[in-house]
């Protein structure tokens, strides 16, 4: 029974799309319905309007087309819950914007009612997602019963292996079941587990028994051995897995792409899609342009009390790099005497000399301000890394691993560094660590976490970079 489940992968998912239209067929008619002895809609004839009946079908072949563009069908056993229903929202949305354009530029939008749609839009993914909860709440109670497993065995020795072991056996909702390990080194971390013999074993052992996949965590350095026994997997129906060890390797936002056939391992990338690039430009452009008006008498009052107390420009300009290393001039006001910055020291911030303004500037981090001009203007971002002078940058990126990768998205007035307190005369290392941390997990909600987060935070005695 197991094997026939398993084998019927493509049939259920045919089914389940089948389900979903007839779901969104059926909640769209059931929706019209229910409104309609509360709604004044137009006399129809026949079963219901054609109208009504049209966008109905169009919803359907919207979704046909977006589900499958947002994974809505993957397999089960390689996502979680939260993921499909992700896809299933995301696909759902861009169906309905679909059928939006289609009213609008067809000019019938006054035809349809607007609870009608608001209705059918929560109905659908309301039904959609109790529907996959119910089935993978099936799924996972047969998996734990034995049926459904896919019988897998692991080939290679080391950490890596001791930690997929533990994620599979954790996941039981995967429906994996480990007959053993392949290495041909000991593996005495490994105890709950049988040793099945070396890596020239695997052929017999697969061939003698009913084993569904070989997952192979060997070390790239290990090609050879990894090709050979690919090439003698393919001598059998079994399906093959690469699990490479590249645990050394610093990796940021790492993921998979197929080249025209060809695997990419996408090992350091910037999370600024086309997409989130946009959204990205959009939070900077509105917010910037937005504080700037509000703060716009209170620069004129600093520009006038750092032009009265002291000789010299309002603005202080200073080379730093951003996105992708451009270099731009990063504005502050002016906090110190003209040429009091000329020796180029790092740090020491809290030593040079400040002038009775300047000192509260500093201190009240309103020197700052200006940067919102460098965001309008694309240089900056108002949440990203904090930019650093190019003498520095060009020092730092030989003698600190990894640092030029915070380049890799637009530089910051405040940052997740700053906002945990790592600014000014504090450890670069550190501060990269959560820099990093920050490109690798970049949303729009962590940047408005960082911005109320410097908010709250507000004035304090630190200074910054």
């Amino acid at each position: 029974m197991a094997k026939s489940i398993k084998d019927s992968g493509t049939s259920l998912i045919f089914l389940m799309k089948l389900i979903d239209s007839a779901i969104i067929v059926g909640t769209g008619i059931a929706c019209f319905f229910i409104l309609e002895p509360i709604k004044n809609f137009l006399p129809y004839t026949g079963f219901m309007p054609e109208n009504y009946l049209t966008i109905i079908v169009l919803g359907f072949m919207f979704s046909a087309w977006w589900f499958p563009a947002f994974h809505v069908y993957q397999s089960w056993r390689w996502s979680s819950f939260l993921t499909e229903i992700r896809g299933l929202l995301l696909g759902w949305t861009f169906s309905i914007i679909g059928l939006l354009a289609f009213i609008f530029f067809t000019k019938t939008a006054t035809e349809f009612s607007r609870h009608w749609f608001i209705l059918w839009f929560v109905s659908v993914f309301s039904i959609l997602m109790l529907q996959r909860f119910i089935l993978r709440w099936v799924l996972r109670t047969l998996r734990q019963k034995g049926v459904n497993l896919r019988h897998i065995v692991i080939v290679g020795d080391g950490l890596l292996s001791e930690q997929l072991i533990e994620k599979i056996q954790q996941a039981t909702w995967m429906g994996l079941n480990i007959k053993g390990i392949f290495a041909d080194m000991p593996i005495d971390n490994i105890t709950n587990l049988p040793h099945l013999g070396k890596t020239q074993d695997v052929l017999a052992y697969v061939e003698e028994n009913a084993i569904d996949q070989v997952w192979i965590t060997l070390p790239l350095k290990a090609m050879e051995k990894i090709e050979n026994l690919c090439r003698e997997l393919h001598s059998v129906v079994v399906e093959v897995k690469l699990v490479p060890d590249i645990s050394s390797l610093r990796l940021l936002n790492y993921s998979t792409i197929q080249l025209d056939g060809i695997a990419v391992i996408n090992m350091s990338v910037s999370p600024m899609s086309s997409g989130h690039r946009l959204l990205k430009w959009l939070e900077d452009k509105i917010l910037s342009f937005v504080i700037l008006l509000c703060i716009s008498p209170l620069l004129g009052i600093i520009a006038l009390a750092v032009k009265l107390s002291s000789p010299g420009p309002v603005f202080y300009k200073q080379e730093r790099v951003g996105n992708n290393g451009k270099k731009f001039q990063m504005l502050k006001f002016r906090s110190m005497p003209v040429d009091a910055d000329k020796e180029l020291v790092w740090g020491g911030s809290q030593e040079k000399k400040k002038t009775r303004i300047g000192l509260f500037l500093r201190q009240t981090s309103l020197d700052e301000l200006p940067q919102f001009i460098n965001v309008l203007k694309g240089d900056m971002s108002i949440v990203g890394p904090r930019p650093e002078r190019t003498v520095f940058v060009e020092q730092f990126k030989h003698e600190i691993n990894s640092y030029m990768q915070k380049h890799l998205v637009q530089a910051g007035i405040t940052g997740w560094a700053q906002v945990n307190g790592w600014r000014g005369d504090t450890s670069l290392k550190t501060r990269l660590e959560y820099d990093l941390f920050y490109i690798e997990n970049w949303s729009f909600w962590f940047d408005l976490k960082i911005i109320f987060m410097t908010l709250y935070k507000g004035v304090n005695g630190n200074e910054k970079a």
